[in-house]
């Protein structure tokens, strides 16, 4: 007795229920961030949007793979900030060797223009770096560069702005990637968020932007007022 056919449709039918399955888990996905965007009034979208990128061209991660996309994006104020955040999506490699990368991220524009940073868990992989000289930028902290991978363009910016109280702050805060890119600060994780999770990258980045120094402020305006007085 030839079983192919018997076996095809078996392997259809669950084809089929997993898809149902993720169609209806992103449904409800969808009503929950939509049901979080409007608790705090900011504007709510669910289609796809294959430019979004466009909208922060320095942010590194949004460039990779290809088939890029957001969707889920949330926009509006809060707290005096303005505020974008959405589930993302790219793909790397082709065929069997195909990958789907499903992530989220949140982008809290800054008081001030930024200089490329970088802030990760460190993992075993940074150790290995290490061992072979590829350092990451250490500081004073031990606990907090064994915790933290932190690279930049600039040693001087990295070091004025992850001072004592910002690595304890760090420290104390849930595990996240961070990136100064350009004016905003972007906080995500190489998955996507659980709900509640907008809610503590969105203050993370908040309370990183608030730690920055004054004295950094104030050079990094009295730079761009310069700027702007030499282009007149």
């Amino acid at each position: 007795m030839d079983f192919r056919p018997v076996l095809f449709l078996l392997a259809v039918l669950i084809f089929g229920a997993l898809a149902y399955a993720h169609y209806q888990a992103e449904k409800k996905r969808r009503r929950r961030l939509k049901a979080w965007a409007m608790g705090r009034k900011l504007q709510f979208q669910s289609t796809k949007d294959k430019e979004f990128r466009r909208l922060f061209p320095a942010v590194k991660i949004l460039h990779k793979g290809h088939s890029r996309f957001a969707r889920n994006i949330i926009t509006g104020a809060l707290g005096g900030r303005e505020l974008t955040a959405c589930d993302y999506e790219y793909t790397t490699g082709h065929g069997k060797n195909r990958h789907t990368h499903r992530l989220s991220l949140v982008f809290v524009r800054s008081r001030i223009p930024l200089v490329p940073l970088f802030i990760r868990p460190e993992n075993m992989f940074d150790r290995v770096g290490e061992f072979i000289g590829l350092d990451d930028i250490d500081f004073e902290s031990a606990e907090f560069s064994r915790t933290f991978h932190v690279s930049s363009p600039d040693k001087r910016w990295a070091y004025d702005v992850i001072h004592g109280r910002m690595m304890e702050y760090l420290l104390a805060q849930p595990r996240f990637r961070i990136e100064f890119a350009l004016d905003h600060i972007i906080v995500y994780r190489t998955r996507r968020f659980d709900v509640a999770d907008f809610d503590a990258a969105i203050k993370l980045a908040r309370g990183v932007d608030k730690r920055i120094p004054e004295y950094v402020v104030r050079e990094i305006k009295g730079q761009s007022r310069d700027r702007g007085a030499g282009e007149e």
